[in-house]
């Protein structure tokens, strides 16, 4: 039974992991979706469930940081930190969140939820929600291979391997701070293909570990509204390490912190298992700390030449402005060439420089 009269369920979780599939679930056993719901599209017919304004409100603040919903960068936990220290996105949080403690049971579904969890935080204890953590588990390798690899499979080796190994380095990151951003709270991991074989067996646990209402008996057999929504065939992408490029270490990391995660689902606050995330973490730190140190030359060169491509270009929209400028005055209408029709030029120049095809 709740222990709050608005339970407020966070369904957090790395894009691709069943997040939508989760929440969809939620949703048809009673728990109510802030509307308007994000709408279906082609890439997830099924919907995504999720809340427009909580999806906008949290990739704005992301654009704003130049922040990726996987970032593996560790400084970007400071960012957001510092970010939210001026007090706007939690104000706005607080706006949206006290509009929607109506209903008995809320679930909000949102991948980006973990980078903003201080702001979930607060503003669920000023306004008397009961802030629950529910986290959708998927192997790394078809998390990170789901659309990698299609894409990939034509690109060389080094492209492919900087890619996937940025992104398995992203779900470490993510994977690990969508754990921490749950502890202290009433918390429950699910792993997908669970979810997908036998949903009721799945849930079981949530429903218990979170003190959820669900308006049908898990134990029964009888048809629900769920059975026509999961199903086994929604697990389109299932591949292993052997379709991802990344290095020993990196995959070894990942794949630990996988079988960690998998302890939660029966012991969320497992002390042995928080001990090893941790360790893992620091771990994953520091390797960071060494990746870039050992890459600053070649971050330097690239930004060197970013500098100078970006100059070039404005060197070039200006040369280019001033060619129209000289054929319009030697075309008989200097006395119109200024002000407005200068501006239009130079709109024109900067539109031709930037759709100029790279060589």
């Amino acid at each position: 039974m709740p222990t709050s009269p608005t339970p407020l369920v966070l369904v957090s979780g790395s894009g691709r992991s069943g997040t939508s599939s989760l929440a969809g679930t939620l949703k048809r056993l009673g728990l109510h979706v802030p509307q308007p719901e994000v709408e279906a599209s082609e890439t997830n017919p099924r919907g995504f469930y999720e809340p427009q304004w909580v999806i906008d409100f949290h990739k704005r603040h992301l654009r704003e940081l130049a922040l990726f919903n996987i970032d593996s960068r560790p400084a970007a936990v400071g960012l957001v930190a510092d970010y939210l220290a001026s007090g706007e996105p939690t104000a706005e949080l607080r706006e949206w969140l006290s509009g929607q403690l109506d209903a008995e049971q809320i679930v909000v579904k949102d991948p980006h939820a973990f980078w903003f969890a201080a702001a979930w935080e607060s503003v669920s204890a000023e306004l008397g929600a009961d802030l629950r953590w529910l986290t959708a588990l998927r192997h790394p390798a078809e998390v990170v291979g789901s659309r990698d690899i299609a894409y990939l499979s034509s690109q060389s080796d080094d492209l492919r391997l900087t890619k996937e190994t940025s992104n398995v380095a992203g779900w470490v990151h993510a994977a690990l701070l969508t754990e921490q951003a749950g502890r202290g709270h009433k918390r429950s991991f699910v792993r997908y293909v669970d979810l997908l074989a036998d949903w009721r067996v799945a849930l079981a646990p949530v429903q218990q570990q979170l003190e959820l209402d669900f308006n049908t008996d898990l134990s029964s057999t009888e048809h629900h509204p769920v059975d026509d929504f999961i199903e086994p065939s929604m697990r389109k992408s299932q591949l292993t390490w052997d379709d991802v490029r990344t290095p020993d270490w990196l995959r070894d990391m990942a794949e630990e912190v996988w079988q960690l995660l998998g302890v939660l689902t029966t012991s969320p606050k497992d002390r042995d298992t928080l001990m090893a995330l941790d360790r893992i973490h620091d771990d994953y730190n520091a390797r960071y700390a060494d990746a870039v140190a050992l890459t600053f030359d070649h971050t330097k060169a690239e930004s060197t030449l970013a500098a100078r491509e970006a100059r070039d270009a404005q060197r070039a929209t200006v040369q280019q402005l001033r060619r129209e400028l000289d054929q319009a005055r030697r075309a008989g209408r200097p006395q119109n060439v200024g002000g407005r029709e200068a501006a239009s030029i130079l709109g024109r120049a900067v539109v031709r420089r930037v759709r100029r095809p790279r060589g």
